[in-house]
């Protein structure tokens, strides 16, 4: 089936010289390729027409999981016929497993699996390999981590037909292979039930549920059925059953590892003896030997990842394999926000080895272990297939591979132009700050304050709160969701200026901000190069005035080429405008827009915004409409309880973990009243 782009609007501004230049340049042969575009200049939607022209299964590549959901929700959206999938860590919660040789301190792994988001790993596998060429794959860099073989995953999928002679007992055999779990009461996810000839299966991803009925050692019927009341809904002719498991493996490779692992663990217990470390040799050899009974008595053991160099069969040193092997050869790679994404590609590797090196250096795992791992970055490149670095501020290695030819998408769908950037001395600058804030306060705008480090956000925010200015701050040291509700008292308008360091950029797309200052402009460095200076201005871009002051008492070269090439796309999108008759409008955006996206919901018709622009909405949350503390009674505590849990995990199907998060903590306040109220 070929991709199918579904939108109302078609490209515009210069979204087609964009699409036209990729489309040349990757039919030309350019494995390499470009897209510098501004914030808010439709880059999705050019990528989704590249994607629609070729026709070839592409994945998606972005450095955090909120992102990453978002531009899940927006694929969605465009291609609702297709498989967009979504790839991203299943853990809700990770502790690795660590020693600390300095203070003798052995860390367990403690983790936190989140089965929704493992069954949407498991469908972006079982696409891939269903032979679809119309998958798009949206997923974090957890997607060059190590994964199961894909030709055991492939292996161990049962395809079936009806009318085909299959024993059955063995198709019994193959599901338990498969990692299906037998069981005489309600179906859930990756598990069978066996009523005499007929045999219910549901499986591991979806909500799809199939009723496999045999006449002796024939399929005599496959049906799709409702796994609550057994209603069929439809009756097919074949179906492919994936295993329950990304980490799957025939038996036969089972009893080859388990050889391995017993030969290796006598060189290793041997290598420790030799070398007087007696207390080494006795940990490897309880802990390995631990895992060998289990591995041999139920087919896994806690940490089996350590092994699966064995399981897949693989050389010592090679690399394992990863989601990219899912892959046909001519697939396409889209690196989202490739200035940050591919960085933390580069950083992958070296933070893992640090700890496996002492964990195998002190006994407590085999050096094997040091072969489960993530890809090395030249690794990751010579898998690359066609590639897309999409980004508003490309880095060298992008400018590098794509050998200066870069498609440019300036215009955007809403008419807004960049925001100027204007130079002050850094004389008086705070009062000359606080009076714009008061400007920008009149006109019902917010204000983002950047500073240079931690501990001036910190004193600037306590001087704006002496001198009457409602603000907050923010930055590393904050947790992740108090900087989630910071961000949302900022949007309902509980305070006008934000403070912060350098979380005020990518993803941070906020349209009610009139003015962004940079503090310490000019000083050189990670914080204020032109890079910096460009995303962070780009703050202010969804604003129809927006403006950005640089407090500076030098004009550094970062400063200097961040104003060129403001005035440069400025030029260009006044001129875009004058001769197409644009009035530019404010953006419309409210919260993270996760729940929305993922659930499909469509878009309120009264929201005057281009769907082609990259913003996100968000419903209004049952938190901000329910239940308060005041309201409750005795008597409706337990209901409210409920409803706070309900709305908990309905939150987190939807991915939206924030919100999840935040009913999460509202049940747990509701638990204290009921307390309280007991006399607890």
């Amino acid at each position: 089936m070929d991709f199918k782009l579904v939108s109302e609007y078609a490209p515009t501004g210069d979204q087609p010289e964009a699409i036209a230049q990729l489309i040349n340049s990757i039919e030309g042969g350019a494995r390499h390729n470009t897209l510098l575009g501004v914030t808010g200049s439709g880059k999705t939607f050019t990528v989704a027409n590249v994607i629609a022209h070729f026709n070839r299964p592409t994945i998606v590549l972005s450095h955090n999981k909120t992102l990453a959901a978002q531009l899940y929700g927006e694929f969605k959206n465009f291609f609702p016929e297709n498989a967009v999938e979504y790839f991203v860590s299943y853990y809700d919660y990770y502790q690795p497993e660590a020693y600390l040789p300095t203070t003798d301190t052995y860390i367990e792994k403690d983790l936190s699996i989140n089965q929704d988001i493992e069954k949407m790993r498991l469908s972006a596998t079982s696409a891939l390999l269903s032979g679809r060429r119309d998958v798009i794959v949206v997923s974090s860099v957890s997607c060059l981590y190590g994964i199961g073989n894909p030709a055991d995953f492939h292996a161990t999928s049962i395809s079936i037909k009806v009318g085909e002679r299959v024993n059955y007992k063995h198709f019994l055999y193959h599901l338990v292979e498969a990692l299906y779990t037998r069981t005489e009461l309600e179906l859930t996810p990756a598990t069978f039930r066996v009523k005499g000839d007929t045999i219910d299966i549901m499986a591991a991803f979806g909500d799809n549920c199939y009723r496999v009925t045999f006449f002796d050692d024939e399929i005599e019927s496959i049906q799709r059925i409702d796994p609550t009341s057994g209603q069929r809904l439809e009756s097919i002719g074949s179906v492919t059953i994936f295993p329950a498991n990304l980490f799957v493996t025939t038996k036969e490779r089972i009893n080859t590892a388990v050889e391995q692992i017993y030969l290796d663990l006598g060189k290793r217990i041997a290598f420790f003896e030799m070398n007087d470390r007696p207390m080494e040799a006795q940990r490897i050899k309880q802990r390995v030997e631990y895992d060998l009974e289990m591995i041999k008595e139920l087919g896994y053991c806690p940490g089996i990842e350590n092994y699966s160099r064995y399981f897949d069969g693989r050389a010592e040193g090679t690399r394992p394999f990863c989601l990219l092997d899912y892959f046909p050869e001519d697939y396409m790679m889209v690196v989202d926000e490739s200035h940050v994404t591919l960085p933390q590609v580069h950083a992958m590797f070296g933070g893992d080895r640090a700890r496996k090196e002492n964990l195998v250096e002190y006994g407590f795992r085999l050096p094997a272990a040091k072969d489960n791992r993530p890809l090395r970055f030249e690794e990751f490149e010579q898998m690359m297939g066609t590639a897309i670095y999409v980004s508003a501020t490309p880095a060298d290695f992008e400018l590098e591979k794509s050998e200066g030819l870069i498609a440019e998408q300036l215009i955007r769908p809403t008419g807004l132009i960049d925001p100027p950037l204007e130079v002050r001395p850094t004389e008086n600058q705070i009062d000359d700050l606080i009076e714009e804030i008061d400007k920008r306060v009149k006109a019902d705008d917010k204000i983002l304050v950047t500073t240079i480090t931690k501990r001036m956000a910190e004193e600037l925010s306590k001087y704006f709160d002496r001198v009457g200015v409602r603000n907050r701050y923010i930055h590393s040291d904050v947790d992740t969701l108090e900087r989630v509700q910071i961000l949302e008292d900022l949007r309902t308008g509980l305070f006008d200026v934000l403070v912060g360091v350098n979380l005020l950029r990518e993803g941070l797309d906020l349209p009610e901000v009139g003015l962004v200052a940079i503090l310490d402009a000019d000083k050189e460095g990670f914080l204020r190069n032109v890079r910096s200076i460009t995303q962070i201005a780009g703050r202010a871009a969804r604003h129809p005035n927006g403006q950005v002051i640089l407090y500076a008492d030098v004009c550094t070269d970062s400063i200097r080429l961040s104003i060129e090439q403001s005035n440069r796309r400025r030029e260009k999108q006044i001129r875009y405008n004058i001769e197409h008759n644009i009035l530019p409008r404010q953006a419309q955006k409210s919260g993270t827009g996760q729940s929305l996206l993922l659930a499909g919901t469509e878009r309120p018709e009264d929201m005057n915004v281009y769907p082609i622009v990259e913003e996100h909405y968000a419903v209004a949350s049952d938190v901000e409409k329910g239940y308060t503390t005041r309201e409750l009674d005795i008597k409706g505590i337990d209901e409210q309880i409920t409803r706070a849990r309900e709305d908990m995990e309905r939150a987190a199907k939807s991915l939206d973990f924030l919100a999840a998060a935040r009913y999460r903590d509202r049940m747990y306040e509701l638990q204290k009243v009921k307390e309280e109220a007991l006399g607890k």
